[in-house]
């Protein structure tokens, strides 16, 4: 009986098995192949006159440098993946909407960021890195190195993310690659309108009746950019007059200067980029003689979430032509309404509405 039941078993045993191995040929049982998804591709050529292959639809970038990281932020923010500086605050408070403060800080290749590491940028799998010519160095010898070490990922180059008479291909070039041409145009729109309503009004005004400025840089006041840098490229394009005009090291952004020099130069306004600095100017015995001092004009850069004078030159200082020349020239732009531009600005550049209460901090520090 036994025996009887053990064949039994073995004979359930044989057709379940003989049941599927005939599933497993049928197919029945194998898994379904899988086909790899195949990223579209488009071909473009850079600012520099390269041909590059690149997604199509991008999804997340880097930048190497902060003029053309506060250009993907102010054309693409939710395409920026890292930053190269934590953003300026204002008494704690910094002017963009959280989430992108919260971005990770990941360097750069600047004097101003000298950090940047080539496995983090890497890591990160960004869909292209942009690349802007700073105006000194080789940006053809840069971007092919930069291509060389970052292997398979697009380095795109990019011109004129500093230069302030000339920012229009700038935004119009990684406005379509980025694929937001609209948000580019209005960025265009709003920086036609401001550049155009000064350069109108300054460029009559002989150069005997300018405004003589000194740019105010670091702790004490007595680091500057000089004329035809792109630090303070504003102070001429506002109609003024940069005191600080002769030669310096090529590769310098800012040089040292000492008080004697100032009280030579005895300007009718200091522009300060330094909030500390700001603080005490007026009380201090050696800036008492100046003559902006005296008749107080003296200005602290509005600074938040990045300074509208310098610190980085880049599209952050559009909102700095309508407030350079009025604060040059106030009698001449008495119409032009600063609130309301800052509030604009910020709103299209920054995504950020602005309360009253945080425009009159900006400007009234």
């Amino acid at each position: 009986m036994e025996k009887k039941a053990l064949m039994i078993i073995i004979g359930i045993c044989v057709v379940i098995l003989a049941g599927i191995c005939i599933y497993a040929l049928n197919g029945i049982l194998v898994s379904p192949t899988v086909t790899p998804t195949v990223q579209e591709t488009t071909t473009i050529t850079d600012m520099m006159g390269r041909t590059l292959v690149i997604p199509r639809t991008i999804h997340g970038v880097l930048a190497t440098a902060p003029p053309t990281t506060i250009a993907v932020y102010i054309l693409a923010p939710d395409k920026l993946m890292g930053v190269n500086f934590v953003p300026s605050s204002i008494n704690g408070r910094v002017y963009m909407p959280e989430k992108y403060q919260a971005l990770p800080n990941v360097g750069g290749w600047t004097m101003m960021t000298p950090n940047g590491n080539f496995e983090t940028f890497i890591a990160m799998k960004p869909d292209l890195v942009f690349d802007g010519e700073w105006g000194v160095g080789n940006i053809s010898e840069e971007l092919t190195d930069y291509q060389g070490k970052f292997g398979t990922i697009p380095v795109v180059g990019v011109m004129n993310a500093y230069t302030i008479s000339n920012f229009d291909p700038c935004i119009r070039f990684m406005g379509s690659v980025l694929g937001v041409d609209e948000q580019a145009a209005s960025l265009q729109e709003f920086y036609h309108r401001v550049s155009s309503n000064v350069t109108a009004r300054v460029e009559t005004i002989p150069e005997n009746e300018r405004i003589r400025v000194y740019y105010a840089s670091g702790p004490d006041g007595l680091q500057t950019a000089l004329k035809g840098s792109q630090h303070a490229e504003l102070i001429e394009f506002a109609g003024g007059e940069n005191v600080a005009d002769f030669e310096m090291a090529p590769a310098a952004a800012f040089t040292q200067v000492s008080m004697e020099q100032v009280t030579t130069w005895d300007p009718d306004v200091v522009i300060v980029g330094d909030p500390g600095f700001y603080k005490t100017i007026y009380n201090d015995t050696l800036w008492q003689p100046i003559k902006a001092v005296k008749n107080h004009r003296v200005y602290l850069v509005p600074q938040s979430p990045y300074k509208w004078f310098d610190g980085p030159p880049g599209l952050n200082q559009i909102i700095g032509i309508p407030w350079t020349a009025k604060v040059l020239y106030p009698e001449k732009f008495s119409d032009m309404d600063i609130p309301a531009l800052t509030k604009e600005f910020y709103s299209k550049f920054y995504h950020y509405n602005l309360t009253d209460d945080e425009v009159n901090t900006l400007l009234n520090p």
